[in-house]
């Protein structure tokens, strides 16, 4: 019986040993294939930082092309902001001098007031000398400078503006002229801008023609007569014959 006993005591732990040698190995095949889906798994992790890497780039550059300096230098915006910024009043672009000319007939003159443009135009003087404006009607504009005529205008528009600022400019002037006729290169009718002699209003006209006499030229001022010699001017002499030209002058050389 003992023998027996250990008989079936011996066959069962080698039953036993033969299961505990068999489990093992198939887990070894099963272990090994973990190793290698590790190993895979591990290359694509690898690229995951390589794309992060190039987001960084881009917004670095932006950076530096903000902080470069010659991108700042070709700035349109900031190239024209001062002049913008320089504009105050509109300029008083006139042809002769405010405080000196004298305004007639058949002016054209600008009339500016800051900032109320329904007062502000330009305006030919009429034959009366006057002219009409926007609310305040007809203002004598002739016999005054542009000076004196802006003065008026403001006084005028205190009645309906504050503390207006108006100026006056001469944008063309067709009430001073003389004429010249007879044997000079350029004859006709020249604008009387700023104070002219005798022998200035000549060179205007661009010399004398072969057979004009220079002794003898005459200039008709309403019912007066005055005579002048080229010759003895240019030389020197009777210089008072050299006068100052006035409106509606008239030279003859014959």
């Amino acid at each position: 019986m003992k023998k027996a006993k250990w008989s079936a005591l011996v066959a069962v732990l080698c039953v036993l040993g033969m299961a505990a040698q068999e489990t093992p190995k198939p887990a070894q095949p099963e272990t090994q294939p973990k190793p290698a889906a590790t190993q895979e798994t591990q290359p694509p992790a690898t690229p995951t930082p390589a794309p992060n890497s190039p987001d960084k780039t881009p917004a670095a550059a932006p950076d530096k092309a903000a902080a470069d300096p010659d991108t700042t230098k070709v700035d349109p915006t900031k190239m024209a902001a001062p002049a913008a910024a320089g504009k105050t009043k509109p300029a008083n672009a006139g042809l002769v001098d405010a405080k000196s000319y004298v305004l007639g007939a058949e002016d054209q003159i600008s009339i500016t007031v800051w900032r109320s443009p329904e007062f502000s135009g330009q305006h030919m003087i009429r034959p009366d000398g006057k002219i009409t404006i926007n609310l305040i009607g007809e203002v004598e504009a002739a016999g005054h400078t542009p000076e004196k005529l802006g003065e008026d205008i403001k006084e005028r528009l205190r009645k309906v503006l504050v503390d207006p600022d108006v100026s006056v400019s001469v944008i063309a002037v067709n009430s001073k002229r003389f004429f010249i006729q007879g044997e000079v290169l350029k004859p006709g009718e020249y604008k009387l801008v700023v104070p002219t002699r005798v022998l200035q209003a000549l060179v205007n006209a661009g010399g004398f023609k072969d057979f004009a006499n220079q002794k003898k030229i005459t200039i008709m001022r309403g019912t007066q007569r005055f005579n002048f010699n080229y010759k003895a001017v240019i030389a020197g002499k009777n210089l008072d014959q050299n006068i100052w030209l006035e409106p509606d002058d008239l030279i003859i050389v014959k």
